[in-house]
């Protein structure tokens, strides 16, 4: 079969392939918005995809989550609602900057045991691994989890990752914890920030870049010395 597929039907592919499931409505925004009837149109052109056998799909959930051809997750599995919550954090960064160097399921150590945060990515220039917490845990399997990324702090492996900037020195990511619930977790080395959305976090950083230049207006840092660029 002999076809032709736009850059955007390119880009929607390789979304779907990077975000592993993806809901319509989320396509919708993401990439038709713009349009004059941009449901129909999406409608349009993922029944297309489909047909041509570039995608896959699973209608277990209104509306349609799409899936990438190779997909090894099942189509009713609780895992796409994992990849769903990953991807509505991305939704939220992008209200405010587009994230840069996503890595979907991120695993850094290269090893099974180390860190695999569900989403890593530069975000208004400063590098982030976010774990999402969709159910409750204990503290001390939340500190287990610090604890690893304690680990790979001092392995120092992580100075030679791939988006490490090579004209200043690395930079060990701050970790984001996206969860409805307060851990009493901690590190002496790396910078742990608990909100319950992007939404939060950027609050939070606005009131104290806020409060900060009020009182200091040429340095700008977070209360808890995470430095985040708002502009």
């Amino acid at each position: 079969m002999s076809f032709r597929l736009s850059q955007r039907d390119k880009d929607i592919i390789g979304f779907i392939n990077q975000f592993r499931a993806v809901d319509r409505n989320s396509l919708v925004e993401l990439f038709f918005k713009q349009l004059k009837s941009p449901v129909n149109a999406c409608n349009s052109v993922m029944v297309r995809l489909y047909r041509l056998g570039l995608i896959e799909r699973t209608q277990q959930y209104s509306p349609t989550v799409y899936l990438p051809i190779d997909a090894k997750i099942k189509k009713n599995s609780q895992k796409i609602l994992h990849f769903l919550s990953i991807l509505d954090v991305y939704k939220q960064m992008c209200t405010y900057s587009i994230p840069k160097q996503v890595i979907v399921e991120d695993k850094p150590t290269g090893r099974k045991g180390g860190i695999e945060p569900d989403l890593f990515c530069i975000f208004k220039g400063s590098p982030f691994w976010i774990e999402i917490q969709r159910n409750q845990y204990s503290e001390q399997k939340m500190q287990d989890k610090i604890h690893l990324y304690e680990e790979f702090f001092f392995s120092d492996e992580w100075k030679t990752l791939q988006w490490q900037p090579e004209d200043r020195a690395a930079i060990f990511p701050s970790v984001i914890l996206i969860t409805p619930v307060r851990y009493a977790v901690n590190s002496d080395h790396i910078r742990i920030i608990q909100v319950a959305s992007i939404h939060e976090l950027m609050e939070k950083y606005k009131s104290s870049h806020k409060k900060q230049r009020e009182e200091r207006p040429k340095v700008v840092s977070s209360s808890n010395g995470i430095k985040i660029n708002l502009t």
